[in-house]
């Protein structure tokens, strides 16, 4: 088995039973800026700051590969629901400065096995930066 990255411990692994991976991975980022407003001239901008970044990725679960959709959301939702901060790293690199917070996720259902249980799914997850004070 090859693991090619975790959060928390939720291993991304690839072997051939079981794979559990991500998808459409996208990181951002942003800036703040106040707009001090003067009469008769443009307004002034001043950076006030950044906001902690933003991982959203995707993973394919299906059953046939090793695993269970609903069980791995509900491990998620669970995360998400508790406010646990979690490393992420892929390969060899630990992203971000400390740790990463779910925000939200999403499964979209994609097919049902005969007694009605999803059995492909895309499960959708955002992460946002988790700074130490």
């Amino acid at each position: 088995m090859a693991v090619v990255g975790c959060l928390g411990d939720i291993a991304f692994t690839v072997s051939d039973s079981t794979v559990r991976t991500v998808n459409n991975l996208s990181w951002s980022g942003s800036a703040r800026y106040a707009v001090h407003q003067r009469h008769l001239e443009k307004g002034l901008a001043e950076f006030t700051g950044v906001d902690p970044d933003k991982i959203t990725f995707d993973m394919t679960l299906s059953s046939q590969l090793g695993m269970n959709p609903v069980a791995e959301m509900e491990k998620i939702r669970r995360y998400e629901s508790k406010g646990k901060a979690l490393p992420l790293t892929l390969g060899y690199k630990a992203y971000g400065s400390y740790r990463w917070v779910i925000t939200r996720h999403s499964l979209k259902a994609q097919a049902h096995d005969r007694n009605g249980a999803v059995s492909l799914a895309t499960l959708s997850i955002t992460l946002q930066e988790y700074l130490r004070r």
